[in-house]
């Protein structure tokens, strides 16, 4: 349970709140590459942190995101020409650059100096692993590039996604981080679905629903380990790594790729839900491929030209009660990602945590408000660098693994942990 000042304190992002500025310190997932095929190509709108923006790839190829609105009269760029190594506004020709500066005013005087004075605010982007990244902080607290293994591998050997979820950031990555409930509302999908189905791991989890949690905290977040029995004396874990403020990876399973999510705040009462796969040694296969594009395992089918799903709140997510009543379906919603979006958005656009009665399977979540709000605290307090900035503490992996019942999860797998160029992923 949180206090109502708590949960204000972490569910809200937008400019000048202390959540909204801790997100502003990190690299995040903005765009896909896909986006923006092609230098002078149509801008896109964006909204993130509560921030209405455009993003365009000028004619050189370089990458902006500016204000949506110009500096004359306010209409939205998105409307614009993207020509002559900028974007250019239709309404009476203003022009701005990728880094918002205004380079064309042609109805003023250039001895007016006017146009030199008009700046939209712009923010950095750079581009790695299909994914389009932007910074959004002060320029002087500005890191390295991000680091995670699934946008470090070659493009052939990753896949990206990204879905609208219709509530607050923190209550979808919670859902994230919460092991218990796969054997319950994934219980039949795990089975079927071509991204999931085949790997030994399946069995624990349908024949164990009380899975035991230890957490344990690292540099840049947690490694959140749910165990459950097994044969030989042994445990069987999954271990989900949370780096703040939004990444976690699901532990893997067989050869199949490693999946995992970002959680970025469109507004306090949306969020974009991205999905990511990624095998460390070998190239997705044309069959993982064409299942992750048609919205098998992590990802979602989307109405063609938007990123909503297919399945959504207002077709009640296609649940079909009677697959449900047959057991086809525990929920009757089929796809693990709608399976949680559609019981988090039942929550409401933020839910109210001082309701809550948690039990000793929410450890993860609990120690992730408690990492959060730590972090939030100091940063606002002292200016304290963030956990999950540092890109040694984003090269982290997660692990299913057999583990002797007499041996200490993190003990056992801390080089499982760690990524290592051309080791495979630690998965049973």
């Amino acid at each position: 349970m949180l206090s109502r000042e708590d949960n204000d304190l972490l569910t809200q992002t937008g400019p000048g709140t202390p959540m909204g500025d801790m997100f502003r310190r990190y690299w995040l997932p903005v765009l896909l590459s896909s986006e923006l095929p092609e230098n002078d190509c149509p801008p896109v709108r964006v909204q993130i942190l509560s921030e209405r923006l455009i993003a365009f790839r000028d004619s050189d190829g370089q990458l902006g995101l500016i204000d949506e609105f110009c500096a004359h009269r306010g209409i939205s760029l998105w409307f614009g020409r993207n020509e002559e190594g900028g974007l250019r506004c239709p309404y009476h020709g203003w022009k701005y650059d990728v880094n918002g500066n205004c380079t064309e005013i042609p109805s003023e005087p250039e001895e007016s100096g006017l146009c030199k004075r008009i700046k939209l605010t712009a923010y950095p982007m750079i581009e790695k692993g299909g994914v389009i990244w932007v910074y959004m902080g002060p320029k002087e607290h500005m890191p390295p590039e991000p680091e995670y293994e699934f946008a470090s591998v070659p493009l052939e050997q990753t896949f990206s996604s990204k879905r609208i979820q219709e509530c607050n950031w923190l209550q979808a990555m919670e859902g994230g981080i919460d092991s218990s409930h796969v054997s319950f509302l994934h219980r039949f999908t795990m089975t079927k679905d071509p991204l999931f189905k085949g790997a030994e791991g399946n069995k624990y989890n349908l024949k164990d629903s009380k899975p035991a949690f230890e957490v344990k905290q690292i540099e840049g977040g947690l490694l959140i380990g749910a165990r459950r029995n097994a044969e030989n004396d042994q445990y069987y874990w999954r271990v989900t790594p949370f780096v703040a403020p939004c990444f976690t990876a699901i532990p893997p399973r067989g050869d199949h790729p490693i999946h995992g999510h970002f959680w970025i705040p469109i507004d306090d009462h949306n969020c974009m839900s991205w999905s990511y796969d990624y095998h460390p040694v070998r190239p997705l296969s044309k069959d993982e491929r064409e299942a992750m594009e048609r919205g098998e395992g992590i990802h979602v089918a989307c109405i063609p030209g938007t990123f909503t799903p297919v399945q959504n709140k207002d077709n009640d997510y296609l649940m079909d009660r009677e697959a449900q009543k047959r057991g086809e379906s525990y929920s009757g919603i089929e796809g693990f990602a709608i399976q949680d979006s559609s019981v988090q958005e039942s929550m409401g656009p933020i839910v109210d945590r001082t309701k809550e009665n948690l039990v000793s399977t929410d450890n993860g979540i609990i120690m992730a408000r408690k990492v959060l709000k730590r972090a939030v605290i100091a940063l606002r307090d002292k200016g304290q660098t963030p956990p999950g900035v540092a890109v040694e503490e984003q090269r982290v992996r997660s692990v299913s693994k057999l583990i002797s019942r007499s041996e200490d999860f993190l003990e056992a797998a801390k080089e499982d942990f760690k990524v290592r160029e051309g080791v495979k992923q630690t998965s049973v």
